[in-house]
């Protein structure tokens, strides 16, 4: 497979993958305690952990032939 669609496969999955992640993390968050440390806490690691799941995929993109 070439890099080119290699990149634009991984660039397709990255986003679907962000656009359901932000829709369960705003779901989620809405169950949440209204309450600012809690709410700091939730997205604050929300906002940090989704790109974790990516890891693989961007080195899958960028590998050599």
């Amino acid at each position: 497979m070439s890099p080119r669609l290699r990149k634009l496969i991984g660039m397709i999955a990255i986003l679907a993958f962000l656009a359901t992640y932000v829709a369960m993390v705003a779901t989620i968050g809405d169950h949440i305690p209204k309450h600012w440390a809690w709410q700091g806490l939730y997205f604050g690691l929300a906002g940090i952990l989704w790109g974790v799941p990516l890891f693989p995929l961007i080195s899958w993109m960028n590998r050599e032939r």
